[in-house]
């Protein structure tokens, strides 16, 4: 369930509602395999388009920053 779960979050765009800026599209969600609870989000940095295999610019979006998830977008206060 958690594998399907994280999939779906793979073709939501993330937005931040401070100030409506668009983060980019889930990458990857990290979980609590004992609960199988997902933590957080991760959506690539800005530079992330220059590397490929970078990963120090990725945010990282805690699950309790998570507004709204839509079918399209998830909503984040970040």
């Amino acid at each position: 369930m958690l594998k399907e779960a994280g999939m779906d979050f793979r073709h939501k765009e993330v937005i931040n509602i401070k100030d409506a800026r668009r983060l980019g599209y889930v990458q990857d969600v990290c979980a609590d395999l004992e609960s199988g609870r997902i933590t957080s989000i991760i959506v690539p940095g800005s530079r992330r388009m220059m590397s490929m295999f970078s990963k120090e610019d990725d945010i990282v979006i805690e699950w309790e920053k998570i507004k709204c998830i839509g079918e399209d977008i998830i909503l984040v206060e970040i």
